[in-house]
């Protein structure tokens, strides 16, 4: 379900999200979510991916949406949890095992923040029918928080703790959240980078190499990601 407001198209999906319903998202729209999300980022993709341990569900018949985001959970006197946040962390670090783990569940719909390499959503995303969500700036993980009506399950939580397990959420009027990419392999960030890139080299210009560098990644500027 679509609708305006001043100048931004704004989206209701339910989910599983459908095909016809990523059709209708392009970049800068806002979108809520209704449905069952779930949490995998970098412990879940190595256990799944890298060490060949099985899903501990059929993910492809609960959800398609993954968020790459850390939650606030404390246990509640019902024997589940209750979230207080969730707050995304950057996508861009999972990048080299989304293809593979698309493939492997069918996930749509990516929701992080800092967007994915320049690459990836041609060569990830598009092929796999799926886009990327950005959470709004800094400091929502509350508000998000208040989308999430319960827990349905959590996996892996003992071992790998918190951050890092598979967890299930029923959400409800979820978000905002910011379409980054469309599945023609638009993107917000890309585009905004390479704006920004053009009048890089002027803006750097007679000053000495840079002293740090980003995690040791590289130092050229253009590919610094912050």
């Amino acid at each position: 379900m679509g609708n305006r407001r001043g100048n931004l198209k704004q989206f209701r999906l339910k989910l599983p999200v459908t095909a016809e319903d990523l059709a209708q998202l392009e970049p800068g729209a806002v979108v809520f979510l209704d449905g069952v999300v779930y949490t995998a980022r970098e412990g879940v993709y190595k256990r799944v991916l890298e060490d060949k341990q099985d899903l501990p569900l059929d993910l492809t018949a609960v959800s398609n949406v993954n968020f790459h985001c850390s939650p606030a959970a404390a246990p509640d006197a019902e024997g589940s949890y209750r979230i207080g946040g969730v707050t995304a962390t950057a996508s861009f670090r999972f990048s080299k095992w989304m293809d593979e783990w698309l493939t492997r569940t069918g996930t749509k719909i990516i929701i992080g923040k800092g967007g994915m390499p320049r690459e990836a959503y041609c060569d990830i995303l598009v092929p796999h029918g799926a886009v990327y969500l950005t959470t709004v700036g800094y400091g929502t993980g509350a508000l998000l928080g208040r989308g999430i009506k319960r827990v349905r399950d959590v996996h892996w939580l003992d071992d790998l703790g918190i951050a890092q397990a598979m967890w299930l959420f029923e959400v409800e009027n979820f978000g905002p959240f910011i379409v980054d990419s469309d599945l023609n392999g638009n993107s917000l960030f890309a585009a905004h980078g390479d704006e920004i890139n053009a009048g890089l080299a002027h803006l750097y210009e007679g000053l000495r190499p840079p002293a740090l560098r980003r995690y040791g990644e590289t130092d050229d500027r253009k590919r610094e990601v912050m």
